[in-house]
């Protein structure tokens, strides 16, 4: 006698074979990556920077979408993001190649991939002089080994750091977040104009000596005290306060004597 097989019984036989094929296939696809707290790198442990104080440094930083910005140890991408969020461009340096696409792969998601860019790289290695921006969470003496290299970006140019300092390079603002456990102070550096020397003026030579944002010096005499923001400068010689812009070569300033406004420009004089 022959039994002729129950054609819904088949099908859902069929049904469940390839349920439990496709359960099989997953659980034998590997997950996607996703960094882990302190887990190794090439110089430093990877931490998260907590996305309100990425908010509050891009804040300080002042950022536009006119902006070009590079984070050093770009990690999870999340500056990179943030930034691209804004309107502006930005890209990201980091060693782990692991990181690199995790953080490909967010930016994707989150709709930015067209404004950022994340590459493989030694941030010691890695030219960054069109940066406008600046945004690093590195080690104290990682910072202080890129701190020339800061210095020779271009004057204007801001660095915002998360919780940890350059050298004795003094910042020029610090933004917190609160209620924070760790890792929740940032900090803004502006790279000053480059004014130490003697500068030929209409005043008499103005003769500088410069440490960062900070300068001292004579004017005909008399004695200087100032302070550079990027390319704006103001000092004090004697009684007179200056305040104007340094632009490369030139230096312009302006100030009130005797209730009398007075400007005038002034150049450096070759070093012999």
């Amino acid at each position: 006698m022959s039994v002729t097989p129950n054609p819904s019984r088949r099908a859902v036989a069929i049904a469940l074979m390839l349920a439990v094929g496709a359960i099989a296939a997953a659980a034998q696809e590997p997950k996607p990556f996703e960094p882990t707290l302190h887990q190794p790198g090439k110089d430093v442990q990877w931490v998260p920077t907590p996305r309100p104080l990425v908010e509050k440094m891009l804040d300080l930083a002042r950022l536009t979408p006119q902006d070009r910005l590079v984070d050093l140890g770009s990690g999870d991408g999340v500056f990179v993001i943030a930034a691209a969020e804004r309107g502006a461009h930005a890209w990201g340096v980091e060693y782990d190649a692991k990181l690199v696409e995790y953080s490909k792969r967010k930016a994707k998601e989150a709709g930015v991939e067209s404004r950022t860019k994340f590459v493989r790289g030694d941030i010691f290695k890695t030219d960054f002089s069109d940066a406008t921006v600046v945004t690093t969470f590195l080690l104290p003496s990682m910072n202080f080994r890129l701190r020339a290299t800061f210095l020779d970006l271009k004057p204007g140019t801001r660095i915002v750091a998360n919780t940890f300092g350059i050298g004795d390079w003094e910042p020029e603002d610090r933004v917190a977040i609160d209620p924070c456990e760790r890792w929740c102070e940032g900090m803004l550096w502006i790279v000053p104009a480059r004014v130490g020397g003697t500068w030929r003026t209409p005043q008499g030579d103005l003769v500088l000596t410069q440490k960062f944002q900070k300068f001292s010096g004579t004017l005909h005499g008399e004695p200087v005290e100032g302070r550079l923001r990027g390319t704006e400068i103001t000092f004090t010689a004697g009684a007179t306060a200056y305040h104007g812009h340094v632009d490369g070569l030139i230096m312009r300033v302006s100030a009130m004597v005797d209730g009398k406004p007075i400007e005038w420009t002034a150049r450096p004089l070759p070093v012999r």
